[in-house]
């Protein structure tokens, strides 16, 4: 590891156009053409333009110091020309980018002197960049570090920030001259057609730099399902225990929530969303406007949910399904969320999480939350709001 410093910056910029269209429509992933135009056909957009604007609105003030070298329109240069940065456009693609557009702009812009690229996306991009640096500076120390915008559904790589917002303070913070030293940092990703079949395949694919800011950067995610499914019982005999009748119950994806449901007698579905009224599964793997519709048929809807292990998010990664409007009609008191202990353990005091793009409603679930962890017994747990 070394220690860098800047107070100007020439920051490269790529954004996939595409990242995440594929979670709130429930896929699980946003990979390949045909994912793509089917969500896209279901009404479901990529919020990776928004994600990356909440990540340089944060640069803003210091535009006078920052050039950025990015890609035509939808890649970079819409969100420049938007927010007026300084900008040139190093790349350019043509009517759809691909994975194959990502790499070579990643090639180019690299090789372009910048002194640090973000990219917006998920672990599929991720791995684009990866291969892409690799290839031009080989494993090389010196090699350009970068920072992930988190924008796709999957990830579950230690390059991306919290939050968008926190990657442009991360950006900020070097900017204004704060010394940082620069790690190397591990690229993950998962097998897409397993995971749509709730198999958790995790592949590391290689190392990128990154500036080391625990206030800032994720840890990789811990994967692998409860080990202690007597804690697991003991939190699924409360959650039944005050279950009430004619209440729409949604339970989030995670190994923690699909033991609850097992032990409720019900098959659910590990990576999805699944609705239970009266002790009956009524709808599972739903997607966002799914849940909506079914919100609507009810007196009252409740949410159980459980965070990332090891990163602490509790919304914004894995379950894009729970969009900005599904959880503000659930609200914050409806929100049941549960935890071992262990899982709690391994967050090391940190927070839990709100990656989303809503300023006012990470307001409103900031605070103290209470964590259910087994039969009447709960802790409160702090949830930061990461988007101001």
């Amino acid at each position: 590891m070394n220690k860098l410093t800047f107070n100007q910056l020439t920051i490269g910029l790529i954004i996939n156009p595409v990242a995440g269209i594929g979670g709130a429509a429930g896929f699980k992933g946003s990979d390949g053409i045909e994912i793509q135009q089917q969500a896209a056909e279901m009404g479901f957009q990529s919020f990776a333009q928004d994600k990356t604007k909440q990540a340089l609105a944060a640069l803003i003030p210091f535009k006078n110091q920052l050039k950025f070298v990015t890609c035509n329109c939808l890649m970079g240069e819409d969100v420049c020309k938007q927010l007026g940065f300084d900008y040139s456009v190093e790349y350019n693609y043509h009517v759809q980018s691909t994975a194959d557009d990502t790499i070579n702009a990643a090639i180019k812009i690299s090789q372009a002197g910048v002194d640090l690229i973000l990219f917006a996306g998920g672990d599929g991009t991720a791995r684009n960049i990866c291969q892409a640096l690799i290839n031009n500076a080989g494993e090389d120390e010196n090699r350009v570090p970068v920072v992930g915008i988190p924008a796709g559904c999957k990830i579950h790589s230690g390059v991306y920030s919290v939050t968008p917002s926190a990657a442009g303070k991360l950006v900020a913070d070097l900017v204004n001259g704060n010394m940082m030293t620069f790690v190397e940092a591990d690229v993950m990703d998962i097998d897409e057609s397993l995971f749509r079949q709730g198999q958790v395949k995790a592949k590391r694919y290689g190392e990128l730099r990154i500036p080391h800011d625990l206030r800032y950067i994720q840890a990789v995610k811990q994967g692998g399902k409860e080990v202690d499914e007597l804690v697991i019982a003991d939190i699924a005999a409360d959650i039944e225990a005050n279950m009430e009748d004619d209440v729409l119950y949604l339970f989030g994806s995670g190994s923690t929530t699909q033991g609850i449901l097992a032990e409720l007698g019900l098959d659910g579905t590990l990576l999805g969303v699944d609705a239970v009224v009266n002790h009956e599964l009524v709808q599972a793997d739903l997607n966002a406007k799914q849940i909506l519709e079914l919100i609507q048929k009810y007196k009252e809807c409740k949410l159980v949910i459980t965070p990332i292990g090891g990163q602490g998010h509790l919304f914004g990664r894995g379950n894009q399904q729970l969009t900005t409007e599904v959880i503000a009609k659930i609200g914050k008191n409806n929100i049941l969320v549960v935890a071992t202990k262990n899982k709690i353990n391994t967050l090391n005091h940190r927070p839990l999480i709100i990656d989303n793009l809503s300023i006012e409603l990470g307001k409103q679930l900031s605070g103290l939350i209470k964590i259910t962890t087994g039969y009447k017994d709960t802790v409160l747990y702090p949830i930061t709001n990461f988007m101001e």
